[in-house]
């Protein structure tokens, strides 16, 4: 069987579907113009599936909500007045179950009288810039991974593989999917209790990306991939700290690099490696924004296409003034806050190489076909039980336009607790997209050392 027909196979919706691992190939322009037809540009089924209540995608959402009041400003909810079609728990989940991955089920059952899934009709809102459709269908006839998996050639600014053949192709998606240029916001971290204590850390985080930066090219990202900086603001126990953070591409050949500013000592070190499964705030290294960082410690298989319920146009959790009692629950999230739709979503399981080491022995993506936004994780250890369930709850920040998290939380099945990424109800703007990056010369160990005020 040739390349092209096996990029084909991939399409197949049957979620039992296995997708081996090939040598990596470049998209014909053929099937590339696929893109321009029945795929949208980022490689989704532009057709809908009535069955399941998909719509069909007719370029997202092209008008911004009554009430809006612009970048910067906290989003409308579009679809405020919509009311569910069912609530699922943990009663009548039987009733879903083919809609419901491992891990909801599991989450369901883990808290049977306060887990529930608001199901409300679905929008294909998911849209980006035309400059980034475009890089993106040169990326599917130039892209190719590096060897081994480890990092990307030929790809800039765009989704490296809309047609993806193998799972190592689709996670590059997610890792390098559309998210804007620079991110500034302000927002806090809960880490919450079995009994539903919870502590919380507030911090500002900046992150600028070098793939997307438009005044580079495909020859100009000298392997690196973003920036990130963070500094812990109060009432957090370490106010003052900073953290700098380089990824690179391929980040086997050149790792993570990070720099760390301690208050009181006014001094700069290098940090850690803050990579793979580093514990880090409440969560794994790796497990940031769903999953980033190096693949090499995985089998990366794509399993084909399926139909789920995923949390999707959340915008009622971010509402101001919301106070953190009554959105943080014991065991997850105020169900009364999240949204979820039908939507279909690519499977990715990864499986720990042999002699490799990793607390999670396998874990499992689901990533929205629309945007490569993985929704929905599910994380294993090494007796092959089910561990840890994340929750991406997303919205369309629609006027980048991007898919964009408004809280992840990672859910300790074990431990029942949980911890809580991205609330911002008490403070005075969403996370923003609209400024403009800092120069490279401001990514740098110095620039902690000058801005330090402890």
């Amino acid at each position: 069987m040739n390349n092209n027909a096996l990029r084909m196979s991939a399409l197949v919706l049957a979620i039992g579907m296995y997708v081996p691992l090939l040598a990596q190939a470049k998209v014909s322009p053929e099937e590339a113009a696929r893109l321009d037809s029945v795929l949208t540009p980022f490689g989704a089924e532009r057709q809908g599936d009535s069955a399941n209540g998909i719509p069909q995608w007719e370029g997202g959402l092209k008008q911004l909500p009554e009430g809006y009041k612009g970048p910067g400003s906290f989003h409308v909810d579009p679809y405020a007045d919509e009311k569910p079609l069912r609530v699922i728990d943990s009663q009548n989940m039987a009733n879903d179950e083919k809609s419901l991955s491992p891990g909801v089920q599991a989450l369901l059952k883990s808290y049977p009288s306060t887990f529930r899934i608001p199901v409300y009709p679905s929008h294909r809102s998911a849209a980006a810039p035309e400059a980034i459709y475009q890089n993106t269908r040169r990326n599917a006839e130039n892209a190719t991974l590096a060897e081994g998996g480890n990092g990307l050639r030929g790809a800039y600014a765009g989704i490296p593989f809309p047609i993806p053949a193998d799972g190592h192709e689709a996670i590059w998606n997610h890792i390098t999917r559309w998210q804007g240029r620079y991110i500034d916001e302000i927002a806090n971290t809960a880490q919450v209790t079995n009994s539903g204590r919870y502590s919380i850390i507030r911090e500002r985080m900046e992150m600028a990306s070098t793939y997307y930066d438009p005044s580079k090219n495909v020859d100009e990202l000298g392997n690196v991939l973003q920036n990130f900086m963070s500094e812990l603001l109060p009432p957090s126990r370490e106010a003052g700290r900073k953290l700098l953070v380089r990824d690179f591409i391929n980040q086997v050949e050149e790792p993570r690099a990070a720099w760390v500013y301690t208050p009181g000592q006014r001094r700069v070190r290098r940090a850690p490696t803050l990579a793979y499964d580093m514990p880090s705030d409440g969560i794994y290294a790796d497990d940031t924004d769903m999953f980033n960082g190096a693949t090499d410690r995985y089998d990366w298989k794509l399993i084909g296409k399926q139909a789920l319920l995923v949390p999707y146009h959340n915008y009622a959790m971010e509402q101001a003034g919301i106070p953190a009692e009554k959105l943080l629950m014991p065991g997850h999230l105020n169900p009364d806050f999240t949204r979820w739709e039908m939507h279909r979503v690519w499977v990715v399981e990864a499986t720990l190489r042999p002699g490799q080491r990793h607390v999670h022995a396998k874990r499992r993506f689901y990533l929205d076909e629309d945007s490569w936004y993985a929704l929905i994780v599910e994380n294993y250890d090494a007796r092959g039980s089910l561990w840890h369930v994340n929750l991406a709850f997303s919205k369309n920040a629609y006027e980048v336009p991007t898919i964009t998290p408004v809280n992840v939380v990672y859910h300790d099945l074990n431990a029942r607790t949980y911890t809580a990424i991205g609330l911002r109800n008490n403070e005075k703007a969403p996370r923003q997209f609209q400024l403009a990056a800092p120069p490279a010369g401001y990514w740098t160990p110095a620039t902690l050392r000058r801005t330090g005020t402890q």
